[in-house]
């Protein structure tokens, strides 16, 4: 069942309707709203004090290029016009790169009751960071727009020499 029910848009807007950006497309023709046939798809964002949070899109059928026009363009036309300089786009999807949204960390916090699942999922992600650190050096070297020639083969070279080590350390470990 849906997540997103009626009743939780109606309590967002009664609470923060100021921070809300909710960003629909409707067909045109037919018998909607607006004379369309219906919402075809929507992205739904929140506005913090300093950037926009894209959180939630939805769509009744694939239309292409609609999915960026809702989630990145208008949201970026919104940001601009309310003078917040971050538009935060959301976990996940590489498919952001090729509109300049590049990898940022994300934090969350949990409490793990178990203490030996607690200390499995520690370790899991003590691998996992140094995985997701190499992994956002490697896309800001290769798939930024942002990026400069020379920069780009500095850091390549140490980003190299770091992969040798790396390598090194886990072969010195299994033998």
């Amino acid at each position: 069942s849906a997540y997103l029910t009626r009743d939780f848009f109606t309590r967002l807007g009664k609470v923060m309707p100021e921070r809300v950006l909710l960003v629909v497309a409707e067909e045109a023709g037919g018998s909607g709203a607006r004379g369309g046939s219906g919402v075809v798809a929507a992205a739904l964002n929140l506005a913090g004090s300093h950037t926009l949070f894209g959180r939630n899109w939805g769509c009744a059928r694939e239309i292409r290029n609609l999915h960026f026009e809702l989630c990145y363009y208008q949201a970026l036309d919104h940001a601009i016009e309310r003078g917040l300089p971050r538009v935060e786009a959301g976990a996940q999807g590489p498919h952001k790169l090729q509109r300049g949204y590049m990898p940022n960390i994300t934090y969350s916090s949990h409490y793990i009751a178990d203490p030996r699942l607690r200390a499995l999922v520690k370790s899991f992600l003590a691998r996992e960071r140094q995985q997701v650190q190499m992994e956002m050096q490697g896309i800001s070297l290769v798939a930024s727009p942002y990026k400069e020639d020379a920069t780009l083969a500095s850091l390549t070279a140490r980003l190299s020499a770091h992969i040798n080590a790396v390598n090194s350390s886990v072969d010195d470990d299994l033998s």
